[in-house]
């Protein structure tokens, strides 16, 4: 059983969020305590609590998510300078909440990691 999570209630505008994109399989949007200029959360619109939950009949939405990451990157602007793409899984790995997202981040010279 998956528990609800703030991103189910900006994916259905019960929550106030800056969306920048939408479509019937991910929302994106602004990210509330920005780590870059530029730094915006792309999450599939089902909910699915981290990468090893994933399965075999994801792979079209997690192609989406991605080729998503690319369209955002280019309408903000960043793509020519470079981005960041970052997916945290569970504790250790600095997941906070259980939905997978994806971390585009850019606008800035980002230090390496």
């Amino acid at each position: 059983m998956f528990i609800e999570t703030i991103f189910s209630k900006i994916i259905r505008h019960e929550v106030v969020s800056d969306i920048v994109y939408q479509d019937e399989l991910v929302t994106a949007f602004r990210d509330i305590s920005p780590c870059a200029p530029i730094h915006i959360v792309i999450v599939p619109n089902i909910l699915i609590p981290t990468l090893n939950d994933i399965c075999f009949s994801h792979k079209h939405l997690l192609g989406h998510i991605l080729i998503t990451a690319v369209k955002i990157a280019k309408d903000e602007g960043i793509a020519e300078d470079g981005y960041r793409l970052v997916i945290n899984c569970n504790k250790h790995g600095g997941q906070e909440i259980y939905h997978i997202h994806l971390h585009l981040m850019g606008g800035a010279i980002l230090k390496s990691i």
